[in-house]
């Protein structure tokens, strides 16, 4: 984009500021803003047996720590013919927060995006001391699938330091636990579950749902967001007394994106493909309301549109828009020449900023 731009206006100012709406690339993107460092450490992974170095940021004050949960129980860490959320954990995201909070934290950020998992945070909340059992008073085994016989839960044992620390997840979505709008039926697929596995893991959520509120007095079946990550909303609200929050506005505040914006001209941004769902808690969303909130024309440019490029500009909800995928270029060739394809697209941008500016 930068290059686009320095095409066109050698001189220009160019302002960059990654983004993320709490998925892959958070640690990345909101530690360096605060001045902090990145920290490994070793966890389960989402297999049973697996283990994994995961990244997460510490402040540079050590007052906040940043953590991704796909880090210990991303889709990525899982190959494509081993995806199960039957058996996936979080357990090693619970690690992660137990580092964290022998780091001494006061503060910590969750992003909630790309999960390989479906167990409603129960392994996280093991690796913090919760305790789950079924009907022989046995404790369950992990994964999604085990909560289907869940009859209790034991917190007693729970890590105390959890009382003391503030805990905000980035979440972009607000899928409810359960049912056909829920965490096993819009993301379990995709996570490798198979049409019988759906069915079997709604219902070992419902369970779970219940089991939580009879033991703990938590509603988590009616939470907006709690079915984010394979119910790890809900996990996080019931286990760690978290607030679930729109990733981009957290992102863009802890950056100081306003900051950023004070004398502005223009606004590009940019979303891999651009839908009807982009309104609501994507990235691309977030940057184009606080660029409205200062009176800043704002553009974006993507990898391909649902619908017609029209949809986005004639509500005003964009200024302009340019996608890498049109009549002329297929979708293979945008992704093998994406850094070139992008920087033409944001030149024709600039020109079309400019004609209008120039005209009026």
């Amino acid at each position: 984009m930068e290059q686009g731009v320095l095409q066109l206006l050698p001189d220009a100012h160019v302002i960059k500021h990654p983004v993320s709406d709490g998925g892959e690339g958070l640690v990345s993107v909101v530690t360096p803003a605060l001045g902090g460092c990145i920290v490994t450490t070793n966890v389960a992974g989402p297999l049973p047996g697996q283990r994994v170095d995961a990244r997460w940021g510490l402040s540079s004050d050590g007052s906040l720590a940043i953590i991704e949960m796909a880090e210990a129980a991303g889709l990525s860490l899982v190959p494509i013919d081993r995806r199960d959320p039957k058996i996936t954990t979080t357990y090693g995201v619970g690690e992660l927060i137990r580092a964290a909070l022998d780091a001494g934290v006061s503060s910590i950020l969750i992003g909630i995006g790309g999960s390989a998992t479906n167990d409603a945070g129960a392994g996280m909340a093991e690796a913090l001391g919760v305790k789950f059992f079924n009907a022989s008073g046995k404790s369950l085994d992990r994964g999604g699938a085990a909560l289907v016989d869940i009859v209790s839960v034991d917190d007693q044992g729970k890590d105390a330091r959890l009382d003391n620390v503030e805990i905000l997840v980035a979440c972009d979505v607000q899928n409810t636990l359960c049912g056909i709008e829920g965490a096993s039926a819009v993301y379990g697929p995709q996570k490798g579950a198979r049409l019988s596995d759906v069915s079997l893991l709604d219902k070992a959520l419902l369970r779970f749902g219940k089991t939580v509120q009879t033991d703990l007095g938590m509603d988590v079946l009616n939470l907006p967001g709690g079915g984010a990550a394979g119910g790890m909303g809900a996990g996080l609200v019931a286990f760690c007394g978290a607030t679930l929050k729109r990733g981009i506005d957290l992102v863009l505040q802890l950056t100081g994106f306003d900051d950023c914006l004070q004398g502005a001209d223009f606004v590009i941004t940019g979303e891999g493909r651009i839908d009807r769902q982009v309104r609501f808690g994507k990235a691309l969303s977030g940057v184009v309301e606080q660029a409205r909130r200062s009176n800043i024309p704002v553009a974006a440019v993507v990898g391909s549109i649902e619908g017609s490029r029209e949809s986005f500009l004639n509500d005003g909800f964009l200024d302009d828009l340019e996608p890498l995928v049109d009549a002329h270029t297929s979708i293979e060739e945008a992704m093998r020449n994406a850094q070139t394809l992008i920087a033409e697209r944001t030149k024709l941008l600039i020109q079309r900023y400019l004609s209008r500016k120039y005209n009026d």
